[in-house]
């Protein structure tokens, strides 16, 4: 078996969430949804699940972070060109996420972030590995 990466994120609304990532082009695995969450499928082996806040409280004793004034994490997803960065926060913006900052090109990396409808920050980007520049 290899590795899988599951991300869990609080939700508010799990309806409006699903629709939002549909929105964007990703789907979801039904053998891991109800109405407490859902799994958003991002690759081969990395997931998100998207639970609602209350349910998400089970899993922790901590608080939930506010992700519309604290960071809690980005998340961060390689895409297979500058295009594909470009139509999936196109489609977050769209969907109703906020851009977070102006677009980034350094030749051999193109980037762009935005905020998810509960304020999760995702960032979008194309790395062409064979351009890296040599460390010094």
């Amino acid at each position: 078996m290899s590795t899988k990466i599951f991300l869990n994120l609080a939700v508010k609304d799990l309806n409006k969430s699903i629709s939002f990532f549909k929105q964007l082009g990703f789907s979801f695995d039904s053998k891991f949804t109800n109405e407490k969450g859902t799994c958003l499928i991002i690759g081969e082996n990395i997931f998100a699940m998207l639970l609602l806040e209350e349910f998400f409280k089970t899993f922790t004793p901590k608080q939930i972070c506010d992700a519309t004034t604290s960071t809690e994490m980005i998340a961060a997803i390689s895409v297979e060109s500058r295009d594909k960065v470009d139509e999936i926060v196109t489609a977050a913006i769209k969907a109703g996420g906020k851009v977070n900052n102006e677009t980034k090109d350094y030749g051999w990396m193109y980037q762009r972030d935005f905020f998810d409808l509960d304020g999760h920050h995702w960032e979008i980007f194309f790395m062409d590995e064979s351009q890296i520049p040599e460390m010094n």
